[in-house]
């Protein structure tokens, strides 16, 4: 476990800047037009001799910070550099290296860097290193940065927790979090840079992203250890970690500790709390909890809304939902799409009339709101499963004609409901427009299109699906492997269902409930109680 010594010399070390002091000295306005007319050139340099104006680094640094064009400071510092009794150094460097951050010349960028750490005079500060990272990070030059980091380090310029960070944060937003806990490792047993909240923060958030919840806690105990408050931040990333794995009961806990530590809660971990809590099914706690925060003064946003909403409409409590609904504006919460989206859902799963539904998606529109492809999945999946195939046939089109790519939900939701009124050809011809439109189709339309043709007796259709979906490289799931294991059931031929079935399990697709039911059932059909009896003790 790290434990911080008693500092004395951090803050000196991580304060310490560039190696220059501002001058009173004032560029002339009259050098900066004659910069911006005539470029630099032969021009410019001799208006450079006739105002007197001597090469440093200050005049340099001054040149980079005009507004002129990054070629004419690239022209210049060139420049420069072939003067009698001058020498760039790292000040100069850096202030050209961040021009070219700007403009995203990140490969002249990375010239320059090279060019600085190679050149003896320069000496990089920890806090221009933490710079270059944060600069590298930005171009997504990842391993140009930590090539770099170990470079400069190597000619005796010790990182500060500032560097480390800058390389902590890098990494995690490439998604590189076990390279996140070697670099604090190694932070940690140099003993001459201490981490701080910044860096825990990053590291916890790490874990996290990881499902490492023992490793997170144990940083969250040595933060708290080594005196530094857990930021609510951090609170929230470790909470939403446990209601993610199911942790419910831990979850809570840290929320009561947050409180206890005087960490308020934010708007954020509100979220995940009331998030959690309506994934875990315990609604009146997540509800409680809701005006809990808006008595502490928490005002509620958007997306905590989205999630109030949602979890009400779940648990049947239209009326709620509504009426957070209408409270929206009160609280300064402006309805999103996701928004409408969870109401219209909830509509749908209430078995509300379809013109209440109706009437909600039009509002929607005049709100100045517009549909999102979820929107019509929704409405489509809902009006199907209420037997309005034509309307929803209607909303598909309207899709295609706002230009949005194929669903294959929708296409999905369609298909099983022609499939289910019998209407095989149209729900075939439905699937072959999905193919063309997106180019291949998802595992979950060929299992619904497999499991029509079966139920329709094309059989040797249903098999042709299927191998058509390995040819083409979509790997069936269990829903497919399902469909045509009941097919073959349906049509008596047990033998070829159990080669699905052992097929399926050579693939690695593990079977569920239905796949064996499928086959327990057409065992107990044609009268095999031993090779059923085997079949259970399998299970």
């Amino acid at each position: 476990m790290f434990q911080a010594p008693v500092r004395q010399s951090e803050e000196a070390v991580a304060t310490t800047g560039p190696r220059y002091t501002h001058s009173i000295r004032v560029m002339d306005e009259r050098f900066i037009r004659i910069l911006k007319i005539f470029k630099w050139g032969p021009d410019a340099e001799k208006a450079l001799e006739v105002l007197m104006m001597k090469v440093d680094h200050w005049l340099v640094r001054e040149v980079m910070n005009t507004d002129v064009g990054v070629s004419v400071k690239m022209q210049f510092f060139r420049w420069a550099a072939r003067k009698r009794n001058y020498e760039h150094d790292t000040s100069t460097y850096m202030a050209l290296i961040r021009c070219l951050e700007v403009v995203e010349q990140y490969g002249e960028m990375w010239k320059m860097i090279q060019e600085m750490v190679r050149n003896p005079v320069c000496v990089v500060t920890p806090m221009e290193l933490s710079d270059i990272i944060r600069m590298l990070g930005n171009a997504k030059m990842i391993s140009k940065a930590v090539a770099i980091f170990y470079q400069i380090k190597a000619r005796k310029c010790q990182p500060t927790a500032q560097a480390y960070n800058s390389m902590i944060i890098m990494l995690m937003h490439e998604g590189e979090y076990e390279k996140v806990h070697e670099l604090y490792n190694e932070m940690s047993n140099e003993g001459q840079c201490f981490p701080d909240t910044v860096t825990y923060s990053a590291l916890i958030s790490a874990f996290c992203k990881l499902g490492r919840q023992d490793s997170a806690i144990w940083l969250l105990n040595e933060m708290k250890d080594n005196g530094m408050q857990p930021t609510a931040k951090i609170y929230t990333m470790l909470m939403a970690l446990l209601f993610k794995l199911d942790n419910v009961h831990g979850a809570l806990s840290l929320f009561e500790e947050m409180r206890h530590q005087y960490c308020r809660p934010d708007v954020f971990t509100y979220t995940e709390l009331i998030r959690g809590l309506g994934k875990a099914g315990r609604f009146d706690e997540a509800y409680n909890f809701f005006y809990e925060m808006r008595r502490e003064g928490c005002r509620p946003d958007t997306v905590l809304m989205n999630n109030m909403i949602n979890f009400l409409g779940k648990a049947g409590r239209l009326d709620d939902a509504m009426k957070l609904f209408e409270e929206m504006e009160t609280l300064r919460c402006i309805p999103s799409v996701v928004t409408y989206n969870t109401i219209i859902k909830a509509l749908f799963e209430s078995k509300s009339r379809i013109s209440e539904i109706s009437s909600w998606f039009e509002r929607m529109k005049e709100s100045g709101i517009s549909p999102s492809p979820f929107t019509y999945s929704i409405l489509i999946d809902g009006l199907c499963k209420t037997n309005r195939t034509e309307k929803a046939m209607m909303l598909l089109e309207e899709m295609d004609e706002k230009g949005f790519p194929p669903c294959p939900a929708a296409y999905c939701s369609l298909i099983d409901a022609l499939g289910k009124a019998k209407r095989y050809d149209l729900a075939h011809e439905l699937f072959q427009e999905l193919k063309e439109n997106c180019g291949s189709s998802s595992a979950r339309v060929y299992a619904v299109m497999i499991k029509h043709l079966g139920k329709a007796g094309r059989l040797d259709d249903a098999v042709d699906l299927f191998d058509e979906m390995n040819r083409l490289g979509c790997t069936p799931n269990v829903y497919a492997y399902n469909a045509l294991m009941s097919g073959l059931a349906r049509a008596g031929m047990l033998d070829e269902a159990l080669t699905t079935m052992r097929r399926m399990q050579d693939h690695g697709c593990i079977p569920d409930i239905n796949s064996y039911n499928i086959i327990l059932n057409a065992l107990a059909k044609t009268g095999g109680p031993d090779r059923a009896m085997g079949m259970l003790s399998n299970m």
